[in-house]
């Protein structure tokens, strides 16, 4: 037990702030509700903190996903108090089985549609099919939820923000199945370049996270260089994927720059000339700059 927490506490502590980077980028997926450091009812520290550190190293916009109707909520909320925020709204395909088990989802899904309808949401997202912790048992749960998702972003004229895992060729499918919306981003691209190349032919932006500095990701990074520099976006996935060195430790929008280097170093890019190009591909992606 005592192995445990020392791993806990190992977990929860910050890495140490990156250098700055040269010019400003945009956190596009981000969980600031989701945090180690959580009060004791399971409160979530104001914001500004994370914001401010962020804006420190030059990541100076963050789009904050919710992944359940208490997240979204959440995100709604704090893009409404924080400028330098907006907002992703969904119920995550993990989640979209569960509430059809209880019998909940058409409740939870009309929230949903509510709250993506506000001004501070930019994003109808993540939506999309999981087959890592959800089993055949949840699959028409989970596609029946990705199709009202791809609908509600073309209603509203939001950007679709994909979860895809373990399932590439079944999240095509899908999108080909129902059409896909004007603008789309594959967050936290796990695919090669087949498969980055078959999103890019129907319209993807492609989002790096900082699996892309894992060992075992060359199938990632060939997808990096691959990509058009119009394509690209950049995203922690916070307080998850912490990008190397510091791989296990709670991420945070400030490590956005330790990401950004590997993506410069990877393209063989001036960082300058690749932070203005995803910080414009971004705005692009959500709709304009805030």
């Amino acid at each position: 037990m005592a192995e445990v927490g020392v791993r806990d506490q190992r977990a929860a502590e910050r890495p140490p702030a990156p250098e700055p980077l040269p010019h400003p980028v945009v956190d596009n997926h981000c969980h600031l509700d989701i945090v180690r450091d959580a009060g004791p009812d399971g409160e979530v520290p104001d914001p500004r903190q994370a914001i401010d550190a962020a804006a420190a190293v030059g990541v100076t916009r963050i789009v904050q996903i919710g992944c359940d109707l208490r997240g979204a909520r959440w995100a709604v909320a704090a893009a409404g108090e924080h400028p330098e925020l907006v907002a992703g709204v969904a119920l995550h395909p993990n989640e979209a089985p569960r509430l059809v088990a209880d019998g909940t989802f058409e409740a939870a899904w009309a929230e949903i549609e509510e709250l993506a309808a506000a001004d501070a949401v930019r994003a109808v997202g993540e939506t999309g099919l999981d087959a890592f912790r959800t089993g055949e048992e949840g699959r028409v749960a989970q596609v029946e939820s990705f199709a009202r998702h791809i609908d509600l972003a073309k209603r509203l004229g939001k950007t679709l923000v994909i979860h895809d895992r373990d399932t590439h060729r079944e999240v095509l499918d899908v999108l080909d199945a129902e059409g896909t919306p004007e603008r789309w981003v594959m967050h936290c691209f796990s695919g090669d370049a087949a498969f980055a190349r078959e999103c890019l032919d129907r319209g993807a932006h492609l989002s790096f996270a900082g699996t892309i500095t894992f060992k075992n990701a060359e199938p990632q990074r060939e997808a990096l260089r691959l990509a058009p520099s119009d394509r690209i976006l950049v995203e922690t996935d916070a307080p998850y994927l912490t990008p190397s060195p510091h791989r296990g430790r709670s991420n945070a929008p400030y490590l956005v720059p330790l990401t950004m280097r590997r993506m410069a170093e990877e393209r063989g890019a001036d960082l300058a000339e690749l932070c203005a190009a995803v910080e414009a591909n971004t705005f692009a992606a959500f709709g304009g700059a805030w």
